[in-house]
């Protein structure tokens, strides 16, 4: 019973159903290991710990008058602070932001009290969730329980530290250009990136909709330390909302594959050097998964080049609409420094040639269906290079071109809409590793079974205490 904060949270759900332990047991013990260990990592800038042991009485009361609970009944989750949380500041990592209080919650906070988890504390993103690196001038930097030294990952770095190390069992993240996975990977837990469509997303405090591209690549997400737990979260936040005109009612488990199931094995990174403990964790998993059944083929999948630069040219294009004055405005040194160095590295689009690399995603879409025909799964790396250490996209040029050729992996499925996660495996110079699987859309269950593999013989190495007070 003791040190609850290390169970899982399935785990956690099934203990609350069958009153073995109770809800507020479990909360209290999520905020006792997050004031023991939060001062060292900056992960949860906004401890809720007031309204979550109100709500934690509240779904005990209803376990004892024998209600139906849901799949997070009274388990303690995160969110981050760049999604609305009814009554709390939505601040986007933002000085300028600081007393937002959101009037209501967004689909995916909704999904999650729905589900009856309780939300227990929101986590740190760079200033407007832009950059690889979490730190901002409002509530500072949030640091990677393995290395001081090493970015916890962005944007939802504070979700990653927060899960790595124990605070909580799962946290939510949200991805338009890797910031789930990237996260994940450089802490050694899972991330999923969930099918464009499949949680629905909103923010309810936004002055205005979203660009097209944007609001078509970005996605919202679980972070976890089991594979049991991302598919309960996923299960969670996967369920309705009318206010997303994207969302996609589709089943979380689809039909058997054919046996064996295919995997496109691939260590290409195009402009990038691959590191070769990079190179060694893609070519492990592919053991492992051969092992168990899988027919894994070294093979590339199309447009491993084209994709991640359709990606940041429309994002680059879009984010010269608004964001970019926002950032000059009311954003810190960092994200400034990052913003300007995306700019001088990425050809934003006249209008032409925008509506044509618009156009052009529907190829690469085609192409991506038509391999997966074939191929369900691909296996590869999240990123070129271990986890980056601090700063080196505020350096020089070549460094933020280091930065973007590195990413090129997590680049890719934004642009296809495809569900992808980042599994931990492997690790160097004490900072874990990882590999990413992707699956066709909508079949994040085969990504799941995937990784299930991997779990079985390289299990995630958390919860662990930072490495500067083991």
């Amino acid at each position: 019973m003791h040190e609850l904060w290390r169970w899982s949270a399935t785990d956690l759900a099934r203990a609350i159903r069958t009153r073995r332990v109770s809800s507020r047991e479990a909360v209290q013990a999520c905020i006792d290991r997050t004031r023991a260990v939060n001062p060292a990592l900056n992960a949860i800038v906004d401890l809720m710990d007031v309204e979550a042991l109100a709500a934690a009485d509240v779904a005990d009361r209803a376990v004892a008058r024998g209600e139906a609970p849901g799949p997070l009944h009274g388990v303690p989750v995160t969110v981050k602070v760049n999604v609305d949380c009814r009554g709390r500041a939505t601040t986007n990592g933002i000085v300028a932001l600081r007393d937002a209080i959101a009037a209501d919650d967004s689909p995916v906070v909704s999904n999650l009290r729905r589900a009856g988890a309780v939300i227990f504390g929101r986590t740190n993103t760079p200033a407007f969730s832009y950059r690889w690196f979490t730190e901002n001038d409002l509530h500072g930097r949030t640091l990677n329980p393995w290395s001081e030294d090493r970015t916890p990952g962005g944007s939802s770095g504070g979700a990653s530290a927060a899960v790595a190390a124990g605070m909580g069992p799962i946290a939510h993240g949200n991805d338009l250009a890797g910031s789930v996975r990237f996260p994940a990977y450089c802490t050694g837990v899972y991330g999923l990136r969930p099918s464009f469509g499949r949680v629905p997303a909103f923010l309810p405090s936004a002055k205005e909709e979203r660009t097209t591209g944007m609001q078509t690549m970005s996605v919202q997400g679980p972070l976890a330390r089991t594979v049991a737990d991302v598919r309960v979260a996923l299960e969670a936040m996967a369920m309705r909302d009318a206010r997303d005109p994207w969302y996609a009612a589709a089943p979380l488990r689809g039909p058997a594959p054919a046996r064996p199931v295919r995997v496109a094995m691939t260590i290409s990174v195009p402009g990038a050097d691959v590191h070769p403990a990079v190179r060694r964790a893609v070519e492990q998993a592919g053991a492992w998964l051969a092992e168990a059944g899988y027919a894994v083929e070294a093979v590339d999948p199309p447009h491993l080049e084209e994709a991640p630069r359709v990606w940041a040219e429309i994002a680059e294009t879009e984010a010269r609409f608004g964001m970019h004055d926002a950032i000059e405005r009311l954003g810190d040194a960092g994200i400034r420094r990052a913003a300007q160095g995306m700019r001088r590295a990425v050809r934003p689009l006249d209008l032409e040639a925008y509506v044509r690399a618009m156009a052009r995603r529907a190829t690469l879409v085609r192409d991506w269906f038509v391999f997966m025909e074939t191929y369900p799964l691909v296996l590869g790396p999240v990123c070129a290079e271990p986890p980056f250490p601090w700063g080196l996209d505020t350096g020089s040029d070549a460094d933020m071109d280091r930065v973007l050729r590195a990413q090129g992996p997590q680049f890719l499925l934004p642009v296809l809409g495809l569900p992808g996660l980042s599994a931990p495996l492997g690790a160097i110079d004490g900072v874990p590793l990882g590999v990413q699987l992707t699956g066709p859309r909508h079949r994040e269950d085969l990504v799941l079974d995937a990784a299930e593999v991997l779990e079985s013989r390289h299990p995630s190495p958390t919860p662990i205490d930072p490495a500067w007070s083991r």
